[in-house]
């Protein structure tokens, strides 16, 4: 199920990006996110360097499935004038969930506080945006813990 829905998201941003003209900076962006927790991703900006990156993931470990949809906001800024299209990042915001345990078959509530810092790489010419991001979060539900060791990857159609 996991496959059919990247597959699904590749093919219909591919399609998407037929549609757009290039452009260098963008205001949307839609795409497929790959990391602890993979699913889609989508990153509006509110203002030349202020951005909402919202993401639906999903994780399907040997002990328990488990859905998020995180929502952040991200403070955008050149790396350098002489690298354009690269962006570093910094934010931050919440997740909210849910946990099914396959052992014990229970459902639990899942809520934390994320932060975000990452790389944002859009390409001159063509609609399409890269990111790569380490998203450290402070679990409060179902359980405290501190999650320091999640990292992903966007790839993204800018309109």
């Amino acid at each position: 199920m996991k496959k059919i829905l990247y597959y699904f998201c590749l093919i219909f941003f591919l399609a998407l990006a037929s549609t757009f003209t290039a452009k260098a900076q963008y205001k949307n962006a839609a795409g497929v996110r790959i990391g602890d927790y993979s699913g889609i991703t989508f990153k509006t900006f509110v203002t030349q360097s202020d951005a909402l990156d919202f993401s639906l993931g999903f994780r399907n470990t040997s002990s328990y499935n488990a859905v998020r949809l995180t929502g952040l906001y991200e403070i955008h800024d050149a790396v350098s004038p002489e690298l354009p299209g690269l962006n570093w990042y910094y934010g931050g915001g919440i997740s909210i969930g849910g946990i099914d345990y396959k052992v014990i078959d229970k459902n639990k509530f899942l809520l934390s506080g994320d932060g975000v810092l990452g790389l944002d790489y859009t390409f001159d010419g063509a609609p399409i945006n890269l990111s790569l991001d380490w998203k450290p979060a402070l679990q409060v539900a179902p359980d405290t813990d501190f999650k320091a060791g999640q990292f992903g990857f966007s790839i993204r159609i800018t309109f």
